[in-house]
């Protein structure tokens, strides 16, 4: 598992659904006639139990069928979405704003795996000069993350310069992320603590994060972190060699989507 609040349907309760349709296909007036529902029950058991093999085919072409609709579905979104996933005004952008490549990274800061991925982002900033990241805030993990995620916005306005500076601090430090600790790490970094208050006070916060938490139920984003590359939602911490991968194939497209 390489993402924070990763959730799976289990092998169970997906059995039980094809097993349901099984069994309401062949309960239809079509297959019925004058067999009650408790015949037809017996008869499928009968059927699955001499042919195990189809409900593991069946949960097969389940998965398939599932994996391609989410796939299309996401696709439309970012379609109708890509303003505001590349281009909203509440948002940070780190490398070269204007560069023709875009990786945007929905982060938790209580979540260790982005914590690891953290370097990662570095190293690829540092090697792609035509890279736009765009953090987006994704608290996840409880209170704490929230609060957090709070503050990060409030640096972001009050000192968009040294976002990158706090940001590095709350990812790299040790323990709980929370308001208490995100103000220090603030205030480590020369950020006055009346002026963080202040921002806080605005609503702009709770617009930020309700915004992110809008676009990520409309990807189907259950984790952190979570990337999209160009025209690709990608899942988990997945290390640098893959995302250089995705990059390098955006950078032979010469756009942000091939």
């Amino acid at each position: 598992m390489t993402q924070c609040l990763k959730l799976c349907p289990s092998f169970f309760v997906r059995f039980l659904a094809v097993a349901g349709v099984i069994v309401s296909f062949f309960a239809t007036p079509a297959f019925a006639q004058d067999i009650d529902r408790g015949k037809i029950e017996e008869i499928v058991r009968d059927y699955l139990l001499k042919n195990p093999e189809i409900i593991a085919e069946a949960l097969t072409e389940l998965e398939r069928r599932e994996q391609a609709a989410e796939v299309a579905a996401r696709e439309q979104v970012l379609s109708d979405s890509s303003d505001i996933l590349f281009n909203s005004t509440r948002q940070v952008v780190l490398g070269n704003p204007q560069g023709n490549i875009a990786l945007v990274e929905f982060f938790d800061y209580n979540c260790g795996y982005c914590k690891r991925a953290y370097g990662d982002m570095v190293r690829l900033i540092d090697e792609e000069p035509e890279l736009k990241v765009v953090l987006k805030e994704f608290p996840v993990l409880g209170q704490g993350s929230v609060e957090a995620a709070r503050v990060a916005v409030a640096v972001n306005s009050v000192a968009p310069d040294k976002y990158l500076e706090f940001h590095e601090a709350l990812m790299l430090g040790r323990g709980q992320a929370n308001n208490a600790k995100a103000i220090e790490a603030a205030k480590s970094i020369g950020i006055s603590e009346d002026q963080l208050i202040a921002a806080m006070a605005t609503d702009e916060a709770g617009q930020t994060l309700e915004e992110v938490y809008t676009l990520a139920n409309r990807l189907g984003l259950t984790g952190t972190p979570s990337y999209v590359v160009g025209n690709e939602v990608v899942m988990g911490a997945v290390g640098y060699d893959q995302l250089k991968s995705k990059i390098a194939a955006l950078g032979n497209c010469g756009e942000t989507t091939c």
